[in-house]
């Protein structure tokens, strides 16, 4: 490239950045990334002018130099400032705000502001000594080389978290900043590769600037203030923060390697060697370190956005922590997992989790790595009261500190070292208990935005243990209603079976020289023995019934319900035809029997007077029929529907109402069907229908 050609390149530069800037400058820039846009064009001016003249001889090889640091800065200044304010998204400023009497103080969001371009300001001043020194020396190259890696990262950035409507500006700039930063990157890199500036390639990285400024005129027309509404994502930002400084200490460290090689007293290569070594390790130690990483996770968040969460990914992440379960791999209880969320939040080393028991007191009943005394709290306690009536987070390390707490908290709690906050749980207005939070990570201050985000999560665990309680207590509930449920059938049996012993008794003093009589005597009361011994094992097992099904002779099942019914009224006509005799069910002999028992029974005490009672057994195909009529007071239809299958509802004096219920349950558990057919003052006929296992025939 001939000369004349290099010095218009940068001369062309110098004059577009000028005049853009100049331009920009009488439009009123406002305050923030508009001004670093005009001062970072003025920069590139004087950087262009002074290359230009070096080209010549006019000026010494350090000026363009340190303008050309000078210049790098400022647009990495720009850059972070454009990503900061773009993330903050014009929203409220948190020093104002006030969150359960807690303020962030003015000088620390100020100190926020600052912190980026502190870094940059650093180690432009650095480069700028260098320069001065020894522009082209090899420490100066790698502060460009890693100058110019840093202004592609921070432009790759803008260009990837542009949002509809604004891509057009972003993606100008984002070009600009590749024709800038990715000549410097070419032009330091082939220098460090071979020792010497490229001349070709200095003269081109002046056209390449030239280049860039109509691409910056039209994105600063596009953006006159310069705010960007950019979605920065948190996990993109943190990763590359974490690689980006990864690069920086391997720079350094490559740098301590080429000084020991080269500029040391003697080349040394075990020196060399156990450098690298350590530098591995401690790399890989820095990217293990949790402490490390939640540094710098604070650090990314309070330079590159508004707010400490990107709320989406915490909800979502809190949400499917205290949702998970043994299907998703989650195997620890529901408490443990609220610690972990909670914790997650504040970067918590340890927690404990306070849950109100049946007294009202408050125990600890789930620990997460917390090594301090968990002591019980009563319901009348200072700390309990305190929690329930603010429903404030309590900071125990400043109480420590000496600083004046509403509550009084427990010796034990209050002189862990390990205790940092305490958090409420509250549910309906109700504190059904509190977490112990542990020391941080990585220093955490208590401001609005962590007591807001931790308050919102404390809903959504009490919640969730809410949740758990009332789970409990239905199966609880619903355990004593099965062991109730098995008593009242139990008690319903015993009701027939003293029926039965009752009737045995009255019939005594007529028949006790009989000894057919006595023989029956001894038949029922052995019968009644098994009976009670079967319904004992039965509630204590829980189990209803004991016995196996197995297939019932329908017609023996019958005989023995009417054989050993009890109480007052005719006695029953039984007809059963041929091939009903022969019928079998697959069924519980005594459950059966009890059933049929009972529909007799009811049909035998219907009879007010004269009246009868038959029951009539039959067979059609794979059906069996049963029928048993009486000819009594009937019941009305209202009654049939609304009341006479309804558990503990009954017309009897001495009735428990649930022999109904019992019976037409058992018979659809058997596959059959119970119909009722019935007219007041006429009678009422009760219809059983089963399914046949067999329809044998007599040899």
């Amino acid at each position: 490239m001939s000369h004349s050609l290099a010095l218009s390149g940068f001369l062309a530069t110098a004059l577009a950045c000028a005049a853009l800037a100049a331009l920009h400058a009488a439009r009123g820039a406002p305050p923030g990334a508009a001004r670093l846009f005009v001062a970072a064009l003025s920069a590139q001016a004087v950087w262009a002018a002074t290359a230009a003249a070096a080209r010549d001889g006019a000026v010494l090889a350090a000026i363009p130099a340190a303008a050309e640091s000078l210049r790098t800065a400022l647009w990495l200044a720009f850059l972070l400032v454009l990503l900061r304010e773009a993330a903050r998204g014009g929203g409220p400023d948190p020093s104002a705000d006030r969150r359960d009497g807690a303020r962030a103080p003015g000088g620390t969001v100020r100190a926020r502001r600052s912190a980026a371009l502190g870094v940059v300001a650093g180690a432009a001043m650095l480069a700028l000594l260098i320069d001065l020194l020894a522009p082209l020396s090899s420490s100066a190259l790698l502060l460009r080389t890693g100058g110019a890696v840093f202004g592609l990262f921070c432009i790759e950035q803008v260009w990837r978290a542009g949002r509809p409507g604004q891509g057009a500006g972003a993606t100008r700039l984002a070009a600009a900043g590749l024709l800038m930063f990715g000549a410097d990157l070419v032009l330091c890199s082939d220098a460090l590769m071979y020792g010497r500036l490229d001349p070709q390639l200095v003269d081109a990285r002046g056209w390449a600037n030239a280049l860039a400024v109509p691409l910056l005129a039209s994105a600063a027309a596009r953006q006159r203030d310069w705010r960007m509404a950019l979605g920065v994502s948190r996990r993109l930002l943190f990763q590359s923060a974490a690689l980006l400084t990864a690069g920086l200490f391997l720079m350094l460290m490559a740098a301590g390697g080429y000084w020991l090689r080269y500029a040391g007293p003697a080349p040394l290569d075990s020196a060399v060697t156990v450098l690298l070594f350590a530098t591995a390790i401690a790399l890989l130690a820095l990217l293990g370190s949790r402490s490390a990483r939640a540094r710098l996770r604070v650090t990314v968040a309070k330079h590159f956005f508004g707010y400490r969460y990107d709320y989406r990914e915490e909800w979502l992440r809190l949400t499917a922590l205290l949702s998970a379960g043994p299907d998703e791999g989650e195997t620890q209880p529901l408490g443990l997992r609220a610690l972990r969320a909670l914790g997650g939040l504040a970067d918590a080393r340890c927690g404990a989790l306070w849950l109100q028991d049946e007294a009202g007191g408050y125990a600890c009943t789930d620990n997460w790595r917390y090594a301090g005394a968990t002591p019980g709290l009563p319901a009348g306690h200072p700390l309990v009261s305190e929690l329930a009536r603010t429903q404030w987070i309590i900071e125990v390390g400043r109480q420590r500190a000496g600083a004046s707490m509403p509550a009084a908290l427990p010796a034990a709690i209050a002189d862990s070292p390990s205790a940092w906050l305490l958090v409420p749980l509250l549910l309906h207005e109700q504190l059904i208990g509190f977490a112990l939070l542990g020391e941080p990570v990585a220093p955490t201050p208590l401001d609005w935005e962590l007591r807001d985000a931790l308050k919102t999560a404390a809903h959504q665990v009490a919640s969730h243990l809410g949740e758990r309680r009332a789970v409990e207590a239905l199966v609880q509930a619903r355990q004593f209603e099965s062991f109730n449920r098995r008593s009242a059938f139990v008690a319903h049996d015993l009701k027939n079976l003293v029926s039965q012993l009752s009737l045995l008794l009255a019939n005594a003093p007529r028949h006790r020289g009989n000894p057919a009589f006595q023989a029956d005597m001894l038949d029922t009361v052995g019968h009644v023995h098994d009976r009670i011994q079967g319904l004992l094992r039965q509630l204590d097992d829980g189990s209803r019934p004991l016995e196996q099904a197995c297939a019932v002779p329908l017609a023996e099942a019958v005989d023995a319900a009417v054989r050993q019914r009890g109480g007052r009224g005719p006695q029953p006509t039984v007809s059963v035809d041929d091939a009903a005799r022969r019928a079998l069910v697959i069924a519980h002999r005594d459950r059966l029997e009890r059933v049929i028992g009972h529909l007799v029974k009811n049909a035998s005490e219907a009879i007010e007077g004269q009246g009868s009672v038959s029951v009539r057994l039959s067979a059609d195909g794979e059906l069996a029929r049963l029928e048993v009529a009486d000819t009594g007071r009937g019941m009305s239809e209202r009654f049939i529907r609304e009341r006479l299958f309804r558990p503990f509802q009954t017309t009897k004096p001495d009735g428990m109402g649930i022999g109904s219920f019992e019976s037409r349950e058992y018979i659809r558990e058997l596959g059959g069907s119970l119909e009722v057919d019935s007219q007041e003052g006429r009678g009422t006929v009760f219809r059983v229908r089963l399914p046949l296992a067999t329809l044998g025939v007599q040899g």
